[in-house]
This record gives structure tokens, sequence and C-alpha cells, in this order.
């Protein structure tokens, strides 16, 4: 900003128009990062849920199941 401040006296009418341009296009660009960006509120979202509180028990029955398959590979090996 230091530099647009220092130049403003040594421009021409095009340099002026041009930076105001810049600058429209910059706040314009900031005002369309705060919009959402579509994953929240997608139609892919639509008709889920949160998960439960029994996760941690659907994590262990899987942890276990893979735990046996790994199990009867290594009995069926040997």
């Amino acid at each position: 900003m230091a530099l647009f401040v220092r130049q403003d006296e040594n421009r021409s009418e095009l340099q002026q128009r041009l930076a105001t341009e810049l600058q429209a296009r910059v706040k314009e660009r900031a005002k369309q990062a705060d919009q959402p960006d579509g994953v929240d509120d997608s139609q892919f979202l639509q008709g889920t849920k949160q998960t439960t509180s029994l996760a941690w028990a659907w994590a262990i029955v899987a942890v276990l199941g893979i735990g046996v398959v790994i199990f009867l590979l290594i009995k069926a090996s040997a």
C-alpha cells in the first residue's frame, strides 16, 4: 500500500484508472472468499446423519474382524 501512496503524485490518468480497477477486483475477490464453499450446504450431505456415540464399538468390531481374518490366513498357510 505504501507504494500506491507514494506513486499517486506521478501517475497518469491511465495508471490511476488501472490502479482503481485492480483495487476494485481485490475487494470483489475478498467478498467472494467469504461465501460458502459449496461443500457443507451441498446436496451431497442431504439425508446423512452425524456419527453416533457407538462409533467406537463399530471400530472395535472392525479391528477384531480384521484380526480374525489375519489369524485364519496365518493358520491356513501353516
